[in-house]
């Protein structure tokens, strides 16, 4: 099996190279590249049945990527330092991918599914790019006001919203201070609902990416990722389980 190796920190491209020649003797690296527009033309003169591809890269990420390609025949494994938002995206369309740094055990797990699923690969990436549409590209940012003036903000790193009166506190992961918004979480409700995000309280907004397990109550309760403990209203019960359902 051919394959191209993408990704922009030469360190990564060289560590994957090494453990697929000691590891995955199926496979023969053709390329290594670390700039994305390069790897479409790469991609497209020799034709890979396999592209090892990051997820993170500047100015081309590896959704947008593979959106630009103009043949899509070949299998994917991404690449991936953990984005809880990218591993859903991917894991919902049944592709591959491995954490950084990458576990040699489960690259040859990963390799043997690609010799196998070849013909599958192109409706699997369709699917992944018609779910980034109807939910979130992972670069989108929502431009909010703060009270010094507009601040941009991933939607993605966006964890949950909390209000604060005609105001909103924005939490993101790995931000310990929340970012206080001109806006109430109404309004904020209303630019997030398509994107993944659920109003499970007057008070509360969630990004669903980040709940780690629900408690059962009268209304309920919510565990994120972080910690943070956040009650579901008896009212907006039933909609909330019938949601996560769909995940």
């Amino acid at each position: 099996m051919h394959a191209v190796i993408i990704d922009d920190e030469k360190h990564c491209r060289d560590v994957l190279q090494m453990l697929i020649e000691r590891h995955c003797p199926e496979v023969t690296i053709d390329a290594l590249c670390g700039d994305p527009e390069e790897a479409l033309k790469v991609i497209e003169r020799l034709q890979p049945q396999l592209v090892f591809l990051d997820v993170e890269m500047p100015g081309m990420n590896g959704f947008e990527l593979l959106e630009s390609c103009v043949r899509r025949s070949f299998s994917v494994i991404f690449t991936t330092a953990y984005d809880q938002y990218a591993i859903k995206a991917i894991r919902h369309s049944a592709l591959d991918f491995l954490l950084k740094p990458i576990d040699k055990d489960e690259l040859v797990q990963s390799v043997q599914k690609a010799l196998t699923q070849t013909a599958n690969s192109a409706t699997k990436v369709d699917a992944l790019l018609q779910f980034l549409h109807q939910h979130v590209q992972p670069n989108e940012r929502l431009a909010l006001p703060t009270e010094d003036g507009l601040r941009m903000i991933p939607v993605k790193d966006i964890t949950y919203c909390e209000s604060a009166g005609g105001y909103t506190k924005v939490f993101m992961a790995q931000q310990g201070t929340p970012t206080l918004i001109c806006r109430s979480l109404k309004e904020v409700e209303e630019a997030l609902r398509e994107k993944g995000f659920f109003r499970v309280h007057n008070s509360y907004l969630i990004n669903l990416s980040y709940m780690h397990k629900y408690i059962k109550g009268d209304g309920g309760e919510i565990i994120m990722t972080d910690g943070k403990n956040i009650p579901v209203s008896r009212n907006r019960k039933q909609d909330f389980l019938m949601r996560i359902e769909r995940l």
